[in-house]
């Protein structure tokens, strides 16, 4: 029996580099294999997931804005969806002023302004070089895609407790862009969601978590 493929998502100009180098091996050790597109705008998430189905519910997911955009695929598509895998989201419904959503807005018109640099400029470590390296790869879509982050739509908790599917999310219990209590409410509002938690120090590799709790949903 071949074994499953999981497509997951990155976050907010965040790109498939980081998507592979957090997933990959928590996937493998289940048996499951990564599909990480590469992908820019919105549409292009949306257009992956549904270029991913082939007759068969899929496993998805993402991270923060890849999370989003995989559970609001599955609410549309209920038949189309075997399990989600999701790390950090960052909202329920419409953002109204979320800090992810106010970051990414924030960040927007920095850049516009005054250059990914300087967007940058409070960022370090390992953030700041995944940042830096995602961020150019975007070219001239940063902008549009950071503003058009900024103002999506996430699940809302009666669309979420419609997926009644194997759902594993990791949230962050001191991560104030990405509130504990979302990831909470997602997991309270989802019939078969484990949560599993992780501190900032654990970052990144600590979202891959999300897999072993999918695995105990199912």
């Amino acid at each position: 029996m071949p074994a499953e493929t999981v497509l997951l998502l990155p976050g907010t100009a965040s790109d498939e580099v980081f998507v592979r180098s957090v997933f990959t091996e928590p996937l493998s050790q289940v048996g499951a294999v990564l599909d990480a597109p590469r992908v820019r705008m919105l549409s292009e998430r949306l257009t992956a997931l549904d270029s991913a189905w082939r007759g068969h519910p899929i496993v998805v997911g993402g991270v923060s804005l890849g999370a989003h955009v995989a559970a609001r695929w599955a609410v549309r598509n209920p038949d189309r969806c075997a399990g989600l895998v999701l790390a950090l989201p960052a909202w329920t419904g419409a953002p109204d002023g979320a800090p992810a959503a106010l970051a990414a807005s924030a960040s927007a018109q920095i850049v516009a302004e005054q250059g990914i640099d300087a967007a940058l400029a409070g960022t370090t470590g390992w953030l700041h070089d995944e940042l830096k390296r995602a961020w150019h790869g975007y070219g001239d879509l940063l902008v549009p895609h950071l503003e058009e982050a900024s103002e999506s739509a996430a699940p809302t908790l009666d669309e979420l407790s419609t997926l009644d599917v194997p759902t594993g999310i990791v949230g962050c219990t001191d991560d104030p862009v990405h509130p504990i209590a979302v990831a909470q409410a997602w997991a309270a509002a989802m019939p078969r969601a484990v949560l599993t938690t992780t501190t900032l120090d654990a970052y990144p590799h600590a979202l891959g978590r999300a897999v072993q709790a999918w695995q105990q949903a199912g």
